[in-house]
């Protein structure tokens, strides 16, 4: 939905796919989680900068995210 009314760059989006990321990766999902967060912090990055504080919490959550997939 936030796609169509906004874009699929939107900041608004990054955020939609980063608590969908964190929803699958609580379900124990993560190989599902990882595109998500994949696709929020790539946005971030182009929309908000490298060094914003969304994009550093999206960062670390992939970074988190990886580390669970390579332990498993």
């Amino acid at each position: 939905m936030r796609k169509k009314l906004l874009g699929h760059e939107h900041p608004h989006v990054a955020e939609t796919l980063n608590h969908l990321a964190n929803l699958y990766r609580s379900m124990g999902r993560c190989d599902e989680a990882e595109p998500f967060c994949v696709q929020a912090l790539e946005i971030a990055e182009q929309k908000l900068g490298l060094n914003h504080p969304k994009t550093v919490t999206y960062r670390d959550h992939l970074e988190k995210l990886r580390d669970i997939l390579n332990n498993t």
